[in-house]
């Protein structure tokens, strides 16, 4: 299953936004329902007692009553019934009348109601609900002999039954009120929220912006600093890394141009006395034979390492070449297979240690000499440090930019470590520490990678699951200079 993709930052501050104002709006409503909604029936509540208590007070009541009595009382008692009409019941001992046409108490006047009389002599009322959910004031009240001294209870009880569906329509018109603006403020929550977002995301854009152009290599990159808040620090710390980037990057480029010169004038400055080194081995070597052994073995010695500083001399002033981007292309029609043969026969390779796969007739345009560099280090690395016999194949392939022409170099060794596979185009890199008297310089693998560069190719390393280490050269067929 695949991951959903995350909500962007934008998406996510408005949401987060309108999830506040949501929050806000309905705890604000619930607050102010709840309070509304219990000064409502309170007010309901109280005045129906207040009215009730009075009513019962200024009824004349002679004891024992009989049902007369009791009836005209109700009768009187619930035409004044407020806020709203009542229907009053009356009870003494077994004798029962109400205003309504069935003297039973109704279901509202519940037994909790009927001992909290008991218990409190001044009356009680209780909230309920009847069997289809309308909502009723239910208020019990203790008929009482004597007013402002001691007060008697008389045995007779009086309840009022009161519905509250006017007090519930109420609250119920609140509630649908708060409803439908609900919606209509959210949607309007989602304009500051957009303004919000925005002001927060400019400097985040800006900020990915000059990353990318940091990024491409342009360290003058920097942000406007707008206010003192946190993103304002943030652009600031941008802003000095950036400069503290650059500074580095400069005297980083100033020490590898300097060191760069260095090798180049040290290579050119070595150039003529070897030149001139070799010159004299050269002669020496002639009429080694004829001096005393220990003397002919240090001068040949002499001579193979002067020889091989020769080669490191060359190799650095190449690779000062492709660093200095000095290097040229020289391209030329080539035919493959020539150029194959005579590079081997030139290094006298061609006594059966390399084999060749070469189609006949296959002709690319490229530089001659550098595609002689190219396959004279490749097919002489494998020999040194792989293994004869060594395999070169050649071959082409459609890509969508145009046909390639690529070139396998395999050998028969045991292959190249996976620890060590990420370095063998570094310079001066050796796959054994060790070998520091070795015959290479470390430097023909790093110029075999900047020809190819320069050809617009590219050169890998790899693994045959046979055994053995393949080099791969991947150029156009046709290269411009």
């Amino acid at each position: 299953m695949r991951n959903l993709a995350p909500l962007g930052l934008r998406t996510r501050l408005i949401a987060a936004f309108l999830l506040v104002a949501a929050i806000s709006a309905v705890g604000t409503a619930a607050l102010t329902y709840q309070q509304a909604r219990t000064a409502i029936l309170k007010q309901s509540q109280d005045t129906a007692v207040s009215t009730l208590r009075d009513q019962l007070e200024n009824q004349a009541l002679a004891l024992p009553p009989d049902r007369p009595q009791l009836q005209r009382m109700v009768n009187e008692i619930g035409k004044r019934g407020k806020p709203h009409p009542w229907t009053v019941y009356a009870e003494y001992g077994t004798l029962r009348v109400s205003t309504a046409s069935v003297p039973d108490l109704p279901d509202a006047v519940t037994d909790t109601l009927r001992r909290q009389i008991t218990a409190h002599p001044h009356g009680a009322f209780q909230r309920v609900e009847d069997s289809r959910g309308e909502p009723h004031l239910a208020i019990g009240m203790p008929a009482v002999l004597g007013r402002d001294q001691l007060r008697e209870p008389t045995g007779l009880v009086l309840y009022a039954v009161m519905p509250l569906h006017p007090e519930q329509q109420t609250v119920d018109a609140m509630v649908q009120a708060a409803r439908q603006g609900a919606v209509p403020g959210l949607a309007i929550a989602v304009v500051p929220a957009l303004l919000a977002a925005r002001s927060v995301l400019r400097p985040v854009r800006d900020m990915r912006r000059a990353a990318e152009r940091l990024g491409r290599g342009r360290l003058d990159t920097r942000i406007e600093v707008r206010g003192s808040d946190e993103l304002a620090g943030l652009a600031r710390t941008f802003n000095e890394t950036a400069e503290a980037l650059e500074e580095s990057v400069a005297e980083l480029r100033e020490a590898e141009t300097r060191a760069r010169r260095f090798a180049s004038d040290v290579s050119h400055e070595l150039r003529t006395p070897l030149a001139g080194m070799l010159a004299v081995t050269e002669v020496l070597d002639e009429d080694a034979d004829e001096l005393g052994p220990d003397t002919a073995k240090a001068l040949r010695l002499i001579s193979s390492e002067t020889g091989k500083l020769a080669v490191l001399v060359e190799d650095l002033m190449e690779i000062s070449r492709f660093d200095a981007r000095a290097a040229e292309l020289h391209p030329d029609d080539v035919d493959l297979a020539e150029a194959v043969g005579k590079t081997l026969e030139r290094r006298h390779w061609d006594d059966g240690r390399v084999s060749t796969e070469l189609p006949p007739g296959l002709r690319a345009r490229l530089d001659p000499r550098r595609f002689d560099v190219v396959l004279a280090n490749l097919v002489g690395n494998a020999l040194r440090h792989g293994g004869a016999p060594v395999r070169i194949s050649v071959s082409t392939a459609s890509r969508p930019e145009g046909r390639r022409l690529l070139l396998e170099v395999a050998d028969s060794g045991p292959g190249i470590a996976e620890a060590v596979l990420p370095h063998v185009f570094d310079r001066f890199f050796k796959a054994d520490a060790a070998r520091t008297r070795s015959a290479g310089s470390g430097l023909g693998l790093a110029i075999t990678l900047e020809n190819v560069r320069l050809h617009g190719g590219t050169l890998s390393a790899a693994n045959a699951p046979a055994g053995g280490a393949v080099f791969t050269v991947d150029l156009p067929l046709e290269v411009t200079a």
